[in-house]
């Protein structure tokens, strides 16, 4: 990307999210999502959500999927508004869990025994607002650092790393030292956590919505090499602008005859787990994402 290109969309990110945080939360998520609902569809892009929302639910009439397509736009518009809020987003209170805000924790929440002084792998998925899957992992105590991959624009880089910072734990990027971060960390008995949910290309096959396609492997190599347990844990989308944290307990990983984690076979459970998420809430998740190919 040109230089000059680069600065002036990376101003118009800056110039956006700045618009955003002008109004309470509430209004710019609903704005964002009314907009979005309204014009995402126009976009080419969505021919790709309205093929991937008709193989993995055949069952669905046309008129089930248009609206299924309408709103995954709209969940990606408010995203977009909560992103431009994530310092002031979070507001549950451990002292007081009954107390009614913006955030709930789903079911027991068991956080505190994750603090057992073990390693350990956190997987999550492009579901419901998955920025605020990191915010929780902070807040709760229970991560240490999460994976991302950065923007190819670097004004926007910049300004996405500033936002985030603060408000979620240790950000290490998706480059050639990641793998070494990563060991380092992870022996230090570290809590890891990274999104799992995209075509890898390269990487192993497993079955999603009954369809193989590639998957990356990372989290259950790294799984592997250090005998770790692994978790999973989303932020569903609730109405009136609420969410619920939820931690799944730890997903058994299949091994191989040396007793060892089976990385394909690993994967496949962590894919199943993500496809029960899917399937809850089909809207909720980011169908335009070339997943099979």
């Amino acid at each position: 990307m040109a230089p000059v290109t680069g600065a002036i969309l990376g101003g118009y990110v800056r110039g956006s999210l700045w618009w955003l945080r002008l109004w309470p939360l509430e209004v710019s998520s609903a704005g964002m999502a009314f907009w979005a609902r309204l014009f995402g569809p126009m976009w080419p892009l969505t021919k790709v959500a309205r093929a991937n929302l008709k193989a993995a639910f055949p069952e669905k009439s046309p008129r089930e999927i248009e609206k299924l397509v309408r709103e995954v736009w709209a969940n990606l518009g408010r995203l977009c508004a909560e992103f431009a809020h994530l310092d002031h987003i979070w507001d549950y209170d451990p002292g007081n869990p009954g107390k009614r805000g913006r955030i709930e924790i789903g079911k027991a929440d068991f956080s505190h025994q994750l603090r057992d002084g073990r390693t350990a792998l956190f997987f999550s998925a492009h579901t419901g607002n998955w920025e605020m899957c990191a915010i929780a992992g902070a807040e709760m105590n229970i991560l240490d650092a999460v994976i991302y991959r950065e923007p190819n624009n670097k004004k926007a880089a910049q300004l996405i790393e500033e936002m985030r910072k603060g408000t979620m734990p240790d950000l290490i990027r998706t480059d050639r030292d990641a793998a070494r971060e990563l060991i380092r960390r992870l022996g230090q008995g570290q809590h890891i956590g990274m999104l799992v949910d995209q075509y890898w290309t390269g990487g192993p096959k497993v079955k999603f919505f009954g369809r193989p396609t590639a998957t990356n492997p990372t989290l259950a190599k790294l799984a592997r090499h250090f005998d770790c347990p692994v978790y999973g844990w989303r932020v569903v989308r609730l109405p009136k602008g609420r969410f619920r944290v939820e931690f799944t307990e730890e997903v058994v990983m299949p091994r191989d005859a040396e007793g060892k984690i089976d990385v394909e076979g690993a994967m496949q459970a962590i894919n199943d787990v993500i496809e029960g998420w899917v399937r809850e809430h089909p809207a909720q998740w980011l169908w335009l994402h070339r997943r099979w190919r």
